[in-house]
């Protein structure tokens, strides 16, 4: 496995290195979510100055609109988006499978109603493939059947026998040979079902495994119990991606069980709320208390938010409205998200790391 290699690890904490046809990504990482082709408020080029070297879109919905063949008139989505490093796009399973999309699902695929034109199509393995190849991201991930947090045990069975079901169809339908592709277990927090999932998807010979369906719900504790099933069953060798995970906490916690790829669209969610993450406890901006703060957001973020900003400043955009607050807001709980990756991978390389050492607040 060529394309991923393990430099250094303390317990099972590990980083290393994951070479894309867009240049190589340090591990772990931490991809922002650009769904339609770019972050929310955020533009490519101060995505990239946060520390960003890879980022996650949706290719259900790009296909959608505005549509594969536009994007390949750019060369591939990379082109479209003008952003010169890793890409991975989801298949949309997640979307596809929600209330708002989908009419009926079946072993050949999912009835999904197009939210812009009303219509109704079948949406199938080997077409989320194809599109995926033709986006031409660096990483492709499978159509799954992502279950409800909450969903009974045999609609778990269900989604896990069709999720290596549609595994296998997406193997074989794969054709760009530039491109990555990676499976993903289901199975919700039932410890025999993850186990197994987890099992068959490492056993197909994808380039990653993704830990599906959690964060959608459950108790923290329950899926920190579930991604610990799964991790047992995914070589040390292959990358493992921790879907849906996005603050602090959860971040330390799942790379110190041997995560090394996550994606959220957490920080800069929260900052539309007006919530700023800190080293000492995340702050809701809006509070009357911040109305006179003269300090930045953090004292120890070195973002130009924090290096040139107040919390007055900022509380003052958001309470009147002017964009830029919560423009700011997104960038700074990014840059800060990134800087932990950042003293995670260094902690790992010097052999200091440990959970109770890193913020996780």
């Amino acid at each position: 496995m060529g394309f991923f290699r393990i430099d250094a690890a303390i317990g099972k904490a590990r980083t290393g290195r994951l070479s894309t046809a867009h240049g190589v990504i340090e591990t772990p990482f931490f991809m922002p979510v650009a769904t339609k082709g770019s972050v929310k408020l955020l533009s490519n080029e101060e995505v990239e100055s946060t520390g960003t070297r890879c980022v996650i879109s949706n290719a259900f919905i790009l296909s959608l609109r505005p549509g594969v063949e536009t994007i390949k008139m750019h060369g591939g989505l990379h082109g479209f988006m003008n952003w010169n490093h890793g890409l991975f796009t989801d298949s949309g399973g997640f979307q596809v499978l929600s209330q708002k999309f989908c009419e009926k699902i079946s072993d050949k695929g999912v009835l999904f109603k197009n939210p812009f034109d009303g219509k109704k199509s079948i949406f199938t393995t080997a077409e989320s493939i194809r599109i995926q190849n033709e986006l031409a991201s660096d990483v492709a991930m499978c159509l799954d059947d992502v279950p409800a947090a909450n969903a009974a045990p045999e609609r778990l069975k269900e989604s896990v026998e069709r999720t290596t079901l549609w595994a296998k169809e997406c193997l074989r339908a794969h054709q760009n040979k530039k491109q990555l592709l990676f499976g993903i277990c289901q199975g919700g927090v039932n410890e025999k079902l993850r186990g197994k999932s987890a099992r068959e998807i490492s056993g197909l010979g994808f380039d990653g495994v993704a830990i599906g369906g959690l964060s959608i719900g459950e108790s923290k504790g329950r899926m920190f119990e579930a991604a610990k099933i799964a991790l047992k069953e995914i070589p040390e060798n292959t990358p493992r991606y921790l879907m849906g995970v996005g603050s602090a906490h959860e971040l330390v916690r799942a790379v110190a069980l041997g995560v090394d790829v996550f994606d959220s669209c957490f920080p800069t969610r929260t900052a539309r709320h007006a919530m700023a993450f800190s080293s000492e406890k995340n702050i809701n901006i809006e509070s009357l208390k911040y109305r006179n703060d003269t300090t930045p957001l953090d004292r120890d973020c070195k973002c130009f938010v924090c290096r040139t900003h107040s919390r007055a400043y900022i509380h003052h955009l958001v309470k009147t409205k002017e964009e830029n607050g919560l423009k700011y807001l997104s960038y700074h709980n990014l840059f800060f998200i990134q800087s932990l990756m950042e003293r995670i991978r260094a902690g790992i390389k010097e052999g200091t790391f440990s959970e109770e050492k890193f913020f996780t607040g």
